[in-house]
């Protein structure tokens, strides 16, 4: 789960991290109610998950009435690598004297945290560590281990970080480290950590990356993930604990099945005849017919679907319940078409049960017989 800026800086906050102190807003006319609330000048940055705002336009300053306004009629209207600004995070503009870049993250290769820290920071900290990799100073962080004045004092040193600067970089990197652990956070990053004119050290951006396999402890981050769902579907197969992904505008197709990589390899096959895949879902494991039910009312909400293909590989799924909750959701399908392919536990009972539907299902002996059918009867 990546959190947009505005939410990484709230962490910040609640851990007392040296932070910008601003608010959102989620539309040019709340952006613009913030005259007299912050301080000109005002800084107005767009919240996308993706890189690249501040080169897109994505990043705005105002200093006074009259440019608030106009930046926020802009930004409203900006779209960053097709995205488009929903919300804006705006605070008093910081006057800076120095860009430093200070991150922990996850290196599944030695699965340890492993903190890195430049001198040197900002929107070209990647040319940095392509051109001048000496300037970036990494250590690896124990699991399960305190962070320790010694490691921080190494970075220090091999960086040549100044003395005047140290009680601050000790005090955000205790903290950062903290943040990262007890929010399972595969990132945690601040670019570009800054010298303020007051001499002062200060997160001027925030990126937090959290663990999907941990959200369940967090509240918080499931409250903020919801709320910048636009999806309605993706909301509802939430809150039966299927997984619903949009994939192209342009398509019929819809791919349920329990597993990531069955859905990946179905869409994989389906793409390379030419044919094109609107959404897919994941049921996960254990799915009873009752559930199966749902995911297919879920996806057939999506107006462009027109055909199901349900790919099933039944270990904890039995492929009855599979079957019996096919039958007792064609009556609310409509016109949408059907392609089973069952194979595992009960498989011969799903088949049997299935076979009286063969007006509305086509059964498939495999994946690839599954992709043919739908090439065949397509006409892709």
């Amino acid at each position: 789960m990546k959190l947009l800026e505005y939410k990484a800086h709230e962490i910040y906050r609640r851990y007392d991290l040296p932070c910008m102190n601003g608010m959102v807003a989620s539309s040019a006319e709340e952006l613009k109610a913030m005259d007299g609330r912050i301080p000109y000048p005002m800084v107005l940055k767009s919240q996308v998950q993706t890189g690249g705002r501040g080169k897109a336009g994505g990043i705005q300053f105002a200093e006074n009435r009259k440019e608030l306004e106009e930046k926020a009629d802009f930004l409203f209207n900006l779209k960053i690598k097709d995205l488009p600004v929903e919300k804006v995070f705006a605070a008093h503009k910081v006057e800076l004297t120095r860009e430093m870049y200070l991150s922990i993250t996850l290196d599944r290769k030695v699965k340890q945290a492993v903190m890195i820290f430049s001198p040197e920071g900002g929107v070209d900290i990647n040319q940095i560590a392509e051109e001048n990799p000496d300037k970036l100073v990494t250590v690896y962080l124990p699991p399960n281990e305190p962070l320790q004045d010694f490691t921080l004092q190494y970075v220090m040193d091999a960086s040549g970080l100044d003395e005047k600067y140290r009680a601050d970089f000790k005090d955000i990197a205790g903290k950062l480290y903290r943040i990262f652990t007890e929010y399972n956070c595969l990132l945690a990053e601040i670019n570009p950590l800054v010298v303020t004119d007051a001499g002062r050290l200060l997160a001027l951006d925030g990126k937090i990356d959290i663990d999907d396999n941990a959200l369940f402890k967090h509240e918080d981050v499931r409250l903020f993930r919801d709320e910048i769902t636009g999806n309605p579907l993706v909301l509802e197969a939430r809150s039966f604990d299927f997984l619903y992904i949009p994939i192209q505008e342009k398509g019929s197709i819809a791919v349920i099945s329990n597993g990531s990589g069955m859905i990946m390899s179905s869409i994989d096959l389906i793409s390379k005849q030419g044919m094109a895949v609107t959404c897919a879902l994941d049921l996960g494991g254990g799915a009873t017919s009752d559930r199966i039910k749902e995911a297919l009312r879920i996806v057939a909400e999506n107006p462009k679907v027109e055909t199901i293909f349900l790919n099933i590989f039944g270990g904890i799924t039995r492929c009855d319940e599979i079957a019996n909750g096919i039958m007792g959701s064609l009556s609310h399908l409509q016109s949408i078409w059907l392609v089973v392919r069952l194979e595992g536990t009960n498989k011969e009972k799903g088949l049997a049960i299935l076979e009286s539907a063969s007006d509305r299902v086509t059964l498939a002996a495999g994946l690839k017989d599954g992709v043919s059918i739908l090439e065949n009867r397509l006409g892709a």
